[in-house]
């Protein structure tokens, strides 16, 4: 594919991603970054061992974190910033969030579910 030479290709250094424009002005992408969501601002979340306050605490986020959502799990309901839910997001390998810190934009799930 070629592209336009008015509208010249970019690279993204840090994530090695290159995109341009295809030739129906839309924009095209050889290999996308991975959807990184906000944490509620303000707040410094537990990230825990598993999904509930009953696991331990393995770090803290800090304030105005993004975090990647590998796969998400049922869990204890939590009230937070985004409502209550019981969905907690899996932010890397045995690391948990409650959805309810994190802006998905959705009351649901938003990724496929952990095994």
């Amino acid at each position: 594919m070629a592209i336009d030479e008015a509208r010249p290709e970019t690279v993204d250094n840090a994530t090695d991603n290159v995109t341009g424009d295809a030739s129906d002005g839309s924009s095209v992408s050889a290999r996308s970054a991975p959807k990184r969501y906000p944490v509620a601002p303000g707040e410094r979340v537990n990230v825990r061992s598993g999904p509930g306050t009953g696991y331990r605490v393995v770090r803290v986020l800090p304030y105005d974190a993004r975090v990647q959502i590998n796969c998400q799990k049922p869990g204890e309901r939590i009230t937070g910033p985004y409502g209550t839910t019981t969905i907690w997001d899996c932010i890397a390998n045995g690391e948990y969030v409650s959805d309810a810190y994190v802006k998905t934009g959705s009351n649901g799930y938003v990724t496929v579910r952990c095994s």
